[in-house]
């Protein structure tokens, strides 16, 4: 069974009984929106066509050639720029193999404690009559302002139901009490969870797509998430005590790659957060449009009436191109257009379907649905159901334009720049096919009149008058292509400086200029750097943190398994965090960790966090690697006895301890030699502590028997 996509259930859903006396009204609205749209998005789909075809090297149909040219050849720089720049994200983004979101406790966590701890009885404390308000150390006192009716260890968190009955106290604990952290309990729990569902239901590939598609149209859309019922495969145990498949259905949030082409705004905003409507357009058969009676709150009978109607979509002036198959003329003659609205309705839409308390509303007020509608239809209308209200898209941009929603991609960046590159080959190539071969001048006069004027191998031309040698002669073109070669090479670097991605990041070899140098590539890689950190720092901004906040709005929404999790938390991108050279950061670390082995200064540093991220700067996964506190507690008791029975002469068991062969190290076998404090061996070798000497030196391995003598 495949995974079905649902929406999340809403007690507001819309009964619609007659579709065909109530829903022409808001049909009709939404087509009007989405052809306000399609006009407000024209130029934007210019821009996006002409991208594309030179990302895939193909000439537009309005290019002019002379009559006398014959090269047609497409130099695909675009493409390899494009493939660059998001090989180099995709390896920043998920070099870890993990997602680049992590959650965090707020610096003040509100609803749970930074800090609590486990109050431990005083000797003869107990046997005091009970104070009703609490006295120190019975683990009963209140906070400040508080009743006895609010201890109920909301504070806790994670830990609620670990602790319920124990003698917890909101805090920092005092030296010698077990101390506890609820809210980075949560958000550790919280963590994992999102990471979970991001895995299972694959949305890297998904966020692979948009961020692709990002790079080369500028824009790139990502749809989530939503409930999807996902089949989990299980083996069990029968009444018979036989294995048998035994699957179940769970809900589980979905992200969704949105085409560009498919994904119509509102055409007057200028970011996602300033739309007021959002109109996906999708491409069903029969099939799938029958398959949306088993949805909830589909309308079987609108959805029938479609089916009767016939078929409805008609392909878009750039659909041919984009499919790169312009043979398919019936395409549309099986498929529906089905629009899938977002956005707020007017009170009157609302009365006019029979949506409930819309009475109560004025003329004014709006109301936020989600809409499906195709051939003056509605197939479903439902209230939005995300709490808090959103629009479940997140539009990510290459390169910001602050005045459109629109971004910016490689390919308008470097559009000039391939068309020159273009230009200049294409007539390199035609230079030297003149220059390779002769030319000829012809006096008719002088030659026989009517005779075949192809000119091959042991070619004989009948002269009647003239001089010899005058009637035909062979004449050499200059060969020019040096210079269109070099004009190409200028056109080559205008693109790595349009684009910030220098030629040499893409494997080009032979540098010329500043690449040709350890430090002068080392600058070209660091200003591509900088230019590739401002793109993550979009995809942080507009995708990885409001996704990980949907995420986690979800969960507190729909997900049953999160009641526990209570805390004030903060969802935090980690992608320009990665874009730092991980040699360098990974040098900091070690350098940071090798400070805290001073015991003045360790008692101030959390080590575990340190240790973790010392192990994330090296592809480590950290929860594989580093114990927590009571694991490495454990271990320190076990490393503490061992180095005792190493101290006393015995091994673990009591045995004496094995000896390393005589003149052998431990570890690596290396022979080792008593030294006095000149430096000298014992044994009457010269190998010892001080300077190696040089050569002709005595004890230089290199020197010669005539050197030594």
């Amino acid at each position: 069974m495949q995974d079905q996509v649902v929406q999340p259930e809403s007690d507001e859903a819309i009964d619609v009984v007659n579709p065909e006396e109530y829903m022409p009204g808001l049909a009709g609205h939404i087509k009007s929106k989405f052809d306000d749209s399609e006009k407000g998005r024209f130029s934007h789909e210019q821009r996006w066509l002409q991208a594309y075809k030179n990302f895939r090297g193909i000439y537009d149909s309005t290019t002019q050639y002379r009559d006398s040219e014959k090269s047609k050849v497409f130099i695909k720089i675009t493409k390899t720029k494009v493939l660059a720049a998001y090989g180099q994200i995709i390896d920043i983004l998920f070099a870890n193999k993990k997602f680049p979101i992590v959650v965090e406790p707020t610096p003040v966590p509100e609803g749970v404690a930074e800090f609590a701890h486990l109050k431990t009885p005083v000797d003869g404390m107990m046997e005091q009559a009970p104070d009703p308000y609490g006295y120190e150390g019975d683990g009963r006192e209140l906070s400040p302002g508080a009743t006895a009716a609010e201890e109920s260890k909301d504070y806790l968190g994670a830990y609620s139901k670990d602790f319920k009955d124990a003698p917890v106290v909101k805090g920092p604990a005092r030296l010698g009490e077990p101390q506890i952290s609820p809210a980075q309990k949560s958000a550790l729990m919280c963590e994992k969870q999102i990471h979970d569902q991001l895995l299972d239901t694959n949305a890297s590939t998904i966020i692979r797509k948009a961020i692709f598609e990002s790079s080369m149209l500028g824009t790139g859309v990502v749809k989530g998430p939503l409930n999807m019922y996902k089949r989990v495969h299980k083996w069990g145990r029968n009444e018979q005590g036989e294995r048998e498949y035994q699957p179940y259905e769970k809900v589980a949030p979905r992200l969704e790659h949105v085409p560009i082409w498919d994904f119509h705004p509102d055409p007057s905003a200028t970011s996602i957060d300033d739309c007021e409507y959002v109109i996906q357009r999708h491409r069903m058969n029969r099939q799938q449009l029958r398959s949306l009676i088993l949805m909830p709150h589909f309308n079987a009978d609108a959805i029938n009436n479609v089916l009767n109607m016939g078929p409805n979509y008609e392909d878009k002036y750039y659909e041919d191109t984009i499919r790169d198959d312009e043979t398919q003329a019936n395409y549309q003659e099986n498929r529906y257009e089905v629009l899938e609205y977002w956005g707020v309705i007017d009170s009157k839409f609302a009365e006019e379907i029979g949506m409930q308390d819309a009475t109560e509303a004025d003329d004014y007020s709006q109301l936020q649905i989600n809409a499906w509608v195709c051939n003056n239809q509605v197939l479903r209308c439902v209230l939005n159901p995300l709490t808090p209200l959103r629009l479940p898209f997140f539009v990510i941009p290459y390169e910001t334009n602050p005045y459109q929603l629109w971004g910016v991609g490689i390919a308008e960046n470097m559009e000039d720049a391939q068309l020159l590159m273009n230009g200049h080959v294409r007539m390199a190539i035609d230079n030297l096919a003149l220059a390779g071969n002769l030319v000829f001048d012809v006096d008719e006069a002088s030659l026989v009149p009517g005779q075949n004027m192809d000119i091959f191998p042991g070619k004989i031309f009948r002269r009647q008058s003239g001089v010899s040698g005058t009637a035909i002669n062979g004449l050499k073109f200059p060969n020019t292509a040096g210079e269109n070669l070099q004009m190409y090479q200028i056109s080559r670097q205008l693109a790595d400086e349009e684009t910030g991605i220098p030629s040499i990041m893409h494997g080009q070899t032979g540098v010329n200029g500043t690449g040709r140098t350890a430090a002068g590539l080392s600058m070209l890689m660091g200003g591509a750097n900088l230019s590739m950190k401002t793109v993550i720092k979009n995809i942080d901004d507009y995708l990885l943190k409001p996704l990980g906040e949907s995420y986690f709005q979800w969960n507190m929404q729909f997900n049953e398994d999160m009641d526990d999790v209570k805390g004030d938390l903060e969802i935090k991108p980690r992608g320009v965090a990665a874009i730092m050279q991980k040699e360098v950061r990974s040098q900091r670390l070690i350098g940071l960790l090798q400070t805290v082995s001073n015991p003045m200064l360790a008692p101030f540093i959390k080590i575990p966090n340190l240790i973790r991220e010392l192990a994330i700067s090296q592809d480590i996964d950290p929860d594989s690697l580093v114990n927590d506190v009571n694991e490495a507690q454990i271990y320190a008791e076990m490393l503490k006895g061992m180095m005792a029975n190493a101290q006393q002469g015995t091994g673990t068991d009591g045995s004496p301890p094995s000896q390393p062969p005589a003149g052998m190290a431990g570890s690596g076998g290396v022979p080792q030699q008593s030294q006095d404090n000149s430096g000298a061996s014992t044994d009457g070798s010269t190998v010892g502590i001080g300077n190696a000497a040089a050569a002709g030196e005595a004890g230089f391995t290199g020197n010669t028997p005539q050197n030594e003598s």
